[in-house]
């Protein structure tokens, strides 16, 4: 496998070098991956288009839906696959949140793609080969956990596995071995900083300088980030990806909340959710996906369903030219509600109720009532917080921010779920 380019700084190479590896993906899957195959070819696509405007033109979309579909009728794996099976060397799931779990397998050259990718992730973030990285996680069937380690341990990096330790020991752990980075949720770091607080452990007397996010929006939220550092004393950096698609993007190192794509290892679009014509820059709309390397089990054109909005810069001031994303992974289609017709996403609340300050953690129910779809928020308040002060704010901060009388309450301490992966904040009643 010849290494992908880390770094594409022109536009005009960024897109020949794009044009160049569709030509050989689609060459690959029209000869021997199934699924791939048949969309091709039901759209009239035999060879590949010679531009990107005609990829994006005569190739049809891929939806999670369809791949979910593929694996019920050709179990366990699916037919995205353009090797036999006995080819390939890793598995992974995703997590199932919005629906059935996907199985994913990589051949050893795709997983070398995905290392990559990681690779250019901790760059970016000013990791490397001195750095202790430590992952605070049970290493289950999701991807991103493992490609972050394996990335780690190629780089030279000494990185220190955590799972199946309580926080305390966890703390322990990264303080005695000096780490100087973790990977995780923003939700865990928060929650490691409050244990920490409360086994009066002395965060500033470690070495942590970076704390690499993902999994939810909260690394480019700006009111969660700067709670994460304030409790830390170190920077947060964010980037984000998918288990079936790979590690997509990179956080600006000059602009905070921004994301770049990898555009050396994806082919990206946004697209009008409603047209589903191509959203310029400055627009917003739905990010879709190519992956460029994962030759494998390869996805085209994939609908992931975040919410992104483009920067209105074609040269970001990092100098980049690759597609950038302002606030990062605004949501996802499927996670918005509409409150008395006002569109939410999850992301836009957990900013009002973080800057509203001294909530530890919190919850949103969403529930019918009389028809209509209501919402109610639990808060746990921070330690010598005042409950009903607490309360009056954020209920205030919601109704300046969004024009909604929103019910808050607050709850004793230790009452709401804590979340290691993932956090599942929203419910629905």
């Amino acid at each position: 496998m010849t290494p992908m380019p880390d770094y594409i700084a022109d536009r005009a190479a960024i897109e020949a070098h794009q044009v160049r590896k569709l030509e050989a993906l689609v060459e690959a899957v029209l000869a021997s991956n199934r699924f791939c195959a048949a969309k091709l070819r039901a759209a009239g696509v035999e060879t590949c288009p010679e531009s990107l405007a005609e990829f994006s033109s005569a190739v049809p979309f891929t939806t999670k839906a369809e791949l979910i579909g593929d694996q019920v009728r050709n179990p366990p794996f699916g037919s995205n696959l353009t090797y036999p099976v006995e080819e390939y060397s890793r598995f992974h799931q995703t997590s199932g949140t919005s629906g059935k779990p996907m199985r994913w397998l990589d051949t050893r050259e795709s997983w070398d793609w995905v290392i990559e990718c990681w690779t250019r992730i901790y760059r970016s973030a000013g990791i490397g080969r001195l750095d202790r990285v430590f992952f605070p996680f049970s290493f289950g069937p999701f991807l991103g956990f493992w490609g972050a380690f394996d990335a780690a341990t190629r780089m030279g990096c000494l990185s220190i596995p955590g799972g199946g330790m309580r926080s305390t020991a966890r703390l322990s752990t990264l303080l005695d071995n000096q780490v100087t980075a973790i990977c995780t949720t923003p939700t865990y770091a928060m929650h490691l900083a409050q244990v920490a607080a409360e086994e009066e452990i002395d965060l500033s007397a470690g070495k942590v300088r970076k704390i690499i996010v993902a999994g939810e929006p909260g690394g480019s939220i700006p009111a969660t980030r700067s709670q994460i550092e304030k409790l830390w004393g170190a920077r947060v950096v964010d980037h984000h990806g998918m288990t079936e698609i790979g590690p997509v993007s990179y956080e600006c190192p000059k602009r905070r909340g921004v994301l770049h794509i990898m555009e050396a290892s994806y082919f990206p679009e946004v697209i009008d959710r409603e047209s589903l014509e191509p959203v310029g820059p400055g627009g917003s709309g739905e990010l879709v996906l190519t992956n460029l390397g994962r030759v494998g089990s390869p996805i085209l054109r994939y609908r992931t369903g975040d919410i992104v909005q483009r920067t209105q810069e074609a040269r970001c001031p990092c100098g980049s030219e690759e597609m950038s994303l302002e606030g990062g992974i605004l949501g996802r289609i499927d996670d918005m509600v509409v409150l008395r017709g006002v569109n939410l996403y999850p992301s836009a609340v957990e900013q009002v109720v973080r800057s509203s300050g001294g909530v530890a953690e919190f919850r949103v129910e969403i529930y019918t009532e009389r028809a209509l779809t209501e919402m109610s928020i639990q808060i746990e308040p921070a330690a010598e917080e005042d409950a009903s002060g607490l309360s009056h704010r954020v209920a205030a901060a919601l109704h300046y921010a969004f024009g909604l009388r929103v019910a808050v309450s607050a709850v004793p301490a230790g009452t709401l779920p804590r979340f290691e992966a993932k956090a599942k904040r929203w419910v629905n009643r």
